[in-house]
């Protein structure tokens, strides 16, 4: 299997923590690729024509996109726990749902700053964005730790790797503030090997 990839992609981050933690990195190749929101890799266009990472181009299927719809086949194909069945089911669902969308406004306002001409640039786009991943942090903090203190499912490593990504990118915004439970939580899961290997640095 090939997985198309760029390292400081959240959501392929999610893709490489799992493999880390089913221990099958082995059995993926790695293709790096450059691509912006602007501009898509001609390769990449090929396998996704939605022109977006992650992607899995499988030797006996078609092409895989979106991180949940990969995790999700990586889980299965190699017996992994990290979709629970039973009523911890849908939690884990809605938990990763939760760390994507924290995913989503963070990379919107990182493309909004990094590929705009400043003239260009919205700050209440860029505010509103931040607005949503304050109230998911304050839930998270509020309602979630019990589950994320359990055992490892993919809402967990959604929520860690969206919580990497504010320190990437956002680091200023303080996303701690406020959110001791929260801090305290990720500060312990971040210690995994997986999420210490996969970890991006910044340009």
């Amino acid at each position: 299997m090939k997985l198309y990839f760029s390292p400081l992609s959240p959501y392929v981050r999610k893709v490489n923590v799992l493999l880390h933690e089913l221990g099958k990195v082995d059995a993926v190749t790695y293709n790096e690729i450059a691509t912006t929101a602007f501009e898509s890799d001609a390769g990449l266009i090929a396998s996704n024509p939605l022109g977006k990472i992650p992607a899995l181009e499988r030797p006996d299927g078609a092409t895989l996109y979106d991180s949940r719809v990969i995790c999700g086949y990586l889980n299965d194909t190699f017996n992994g726990s990290v979709y629970p069945q039973g009523s911890r089911k849908w939690e884990t669902l809605t938990l990763e749902a939760t760390g994507d969308g924290i995913m989503d406004c963070a990379v919107s306002m990182a493309y909004e700053v990094r590929l705009r001409p400043q003239d260009q640039q919205s700050p209440d786009w860029i505010e509103a964005q931040w607005a949503k991943i304050e109230r998911a942090l304050g839930v998270l903090n509020a309602r979630w730790i019990s589950h994320l203190k359990g055992p490892l499912d993919m809402g967990q490593i959604s929520v860690g790797c969206a919580l990497g990504y504010l320190d990437l990118r956002h680091e200023a915004r303080g996303w701690r503030t406020g959110n001791d439970a929260l801090a305290a939580w990720f500060e312990t899961f971040d210690s995994r090997p997986s999420m210490q290997v996969s970890r991006p640095t910044a340009p």
